[in-house]
């Protein structure tokens, strides 16, 4: 799909790269909460609850690796709370390689004729929802589609839209699992500027509280949520600088 809807290299390359980095960090904290999810169904006495979707011994022989194990596959994600069931790493990861498949649409300059890539400030904000359409249109299921839709900031609500003015139908566009949720977490820690670059939790902090004090307590609540990724080592791995 990224090759279908690509209209250069440069913008492959800065798409596309972005997909799979936001692939890497939503395994990472997927796999964050399954281990944390898998040590506190562990623990003698101090199992949650389970719901209908699992049952402590099909989760525990599925996950197929010791709880330590499980820990340690965590790639070194710091913090995060147990989540109310293991979050699917599949869907989560097949989300977060086409969330932004929209961006192809929204470029002002696409980079065919060798110049800077530049996307259209205005229309940028309709980037998830055009993202959305566009797999809808080619067949792809809702669960997966929803990602491209529901990702934008911290969560987009139809008030946010409405007080904004944003050029968008009023709607909420918001995660509607912890699947949806992880990819747009995932996603802040990294932009697609020119040049592309790695975010700290620090620096996406200042960018959310641009959008008033409660954007900002709602990314620092998801912080707790699902941790926090090595972002230096990120960097380091993909070669790019950092914020």
């Amino acid at each position: 799909m990224h090759h279908e809807l690509a209209q250069s290299q440069a913008a492959y390359d800065l798409i596309h790269t972005h997909c799979v980095i936001v692939a890497t960090i939503t395994r990472q904290l997927v796999r964050r909460q399954n281990a944390l999810f898998l040590r506190r169904c562990t623990l003698p006495g101090d199992a949650p609850e389970l719901t209908g979707r699992y049952r402590l011994g099909e989760l525990i022989a599925g996950a197929d690796r010791s709880t330590s194990g499980a820990v340690q596959a965590t790639e070194g994600v710091r913090g995060g709370t147990v989540p109310p069931y293991l979050l699917d790493e599949r869907l989560a990861v097949l989300g977060a390689m086409v969330h932004d498949i929209g961006t192809y649409r929204v470029l002002a300059h696409d980079g065919s004729d060798g110049k800077e890539l530049r996307f259209d400030g205005p229309r940028y904000i309709l980037h998830g929802l055009l993202g959305y359409e566009y797999l809808t249109e080619q067949g792809v299921d809702e669960s997966v589609a929803q990602f491209a839709r529901n990702h934008t900031g911290v969560g987009l609500t139809k008030q946010q839209v409405r007080d904004q003015g944003l050029p968008l139908p009023e709607a909420d566009y918001v995660p509607m699992t912890l699947e949806q949720e992880v990819v747009m977490v995932a996603d802040k820690y990294h932009s697609k500027s020119v040049p592309p670059k790695f975010l700290t939790v620090e620096a996406y902090t200042a960018k959310a509280g641009r959008y008033g004090a409660d954007n900002k307590r709602r990314w620092l609540e998801l912080v707790t949520k699902y941790g926090v990724p090595d972002v230096r080592a990120l960097a380091d791995r993909f070669d790019m600088r950092i914020v």
